[in-house]
């Protein structure tokens, strides 16, 4: 019988997922760190799914755009894997719900491993090593999808990140220092510029300790201005088929965020001093941008003003400051999590 084991997850994050049918193990978490990083995965046995996320960039890639086992660009950039226990939706339009659907997706993708489900499982009935691990993981050494998709998402949720400075601060063990508590209340707080309440605006869509999207239903997806109609993106909209969700992408947990340059789901910014710019005056309008982000100034504004912030140099440079905070080395150096090839 498999081991049952409890993840171990600060309370202030909330409620956290997992499916009933797949309750997280030793044997099971042992097993999906395996073919994580296991390149028979792929068609070439090139590429494992730790080859687009390491480690030490909080398993993203440092590339613009995801790139596979075809060495093209892939539509969007690769998401971090920290806290993904917490999300209801997969992917930066939310197409799959849970991570047993989202691990099978990358194996099938001509353009990422370029494999076949049933060669998957052939590959992996080579030798005795994984029917023995499969045997304890699972009670019986039947190689399928379904438990491979099992295995790997018990892995997965297995990447709590939540070491951090901020965690640190929120259990009450450091202080911020000036700077990074200027930045913490820039931060969470929607401006008010008839009360003369400045703010950053950033936790109205990165809520709460986890700094990401809201976890429910897709409320955790928003037109964040990158485009205008001309250029949006299908995003969410390739899940709803309801227009008004054009140009919405997730809002990730901005988690080790200092570690996943570049930024936004297609990379096309590279530091975070561009991603300040781009909310403080770069926000192009269209019918479905956000209305957090349309009405969110720090000035009072008139109809037909442009969309800014009017964030101060001084202020980016707290927000930033505090963003650095979310930054987990505890978790990128944990060796539970690293390749056990190596």
């Amino acid at each position: 019988v498999p081991t049952p084991l409890e993840l171990d997850t600060p309370p202030y994050f909330g409620e956290f997922i997992i499916p009933d049918d797949n309750p997280t193990t030793v044997q099971g978490v042992e097993l999906g760190r395996m073919l994580f990083y296991e390149k028979k995965l792929s068609a070439d046995n090139s590429i494992s799914c730790g080859s687009c996320h390491l480690q030490e960039k909080a398993f993203t890639d440092g590339r613009a755009l995801g790139i596979g086992i075809a060495a093209v660009d892939l539509p969007f950039s690769t998401m971090s894997l920290s806290n993904v226990l917490y999300n209801n939706r997969q992917f930066w339009d939310g197409r799959t719900e849970t991570l047993e659907e989202q691990a099978l997706e990358p194996i099938q993708n001509p353009l990422e491993m370029n494999q076949t489900l049933n060669e998957t499982v052939l590959k992996l009935m080579e030798g005795t090593i994984y029917q023995e691990k499969f045997q304890a993981a699972f009670g019986s050494e039947t190689i399928n999808p379904d438990r491979v998709a099992k295995a790997i998402a018990q892995f997965q949720r297995t990447l709590i990140s939540s070491n951090s400075s901020y965690d640190q601060y929120i259990n009450g063990e450091i202080q911020l220092t000036d700077q990074e508590e200027r930045g913490r209340q820039l931060f969470f707080t929607h401006p008010e510029p008839a009360i003369n309440l400045r703010g950053g605006n950033c936790g109205d869509c990165h809520s709460q300790f986890l700094t990401s999207g809201f976890n429910v239903d897709f409320d955790g997806f928003h037109n964040n201005g990158l485009d205008n109609d001309t250029n949006l993106g299908e995003g969410l909209k390739r899940v709803t088929g309801n227009n008004f969700d054009r140009g919405k992408f997730k809002a990730p947990s901005l988690r080790n965020i200092e570690l996943t340059a570049p930024y936004m789901h297609d990379g096309r910014l590279n530091t975070l001093e561009e991603v300040l710019d781009h909310y403080n005056e770069h926000i192009e309008n269209s019918s479905t941008l956000d209305v957090l982000l349309s009405e969110a100034s720090n000035e009072l504004l008139n109809a037909g003003d442009p969309i800014l912030l009017h964030l101060t140099d001084q202020e980016k440079a707290d927000i930033i400051a505090f963003l650095k905070t979310l930054t987990d080395q505890t978790f990128v150096n944990d060796e539970r999590f690293s390749d056990p090839f190596n």
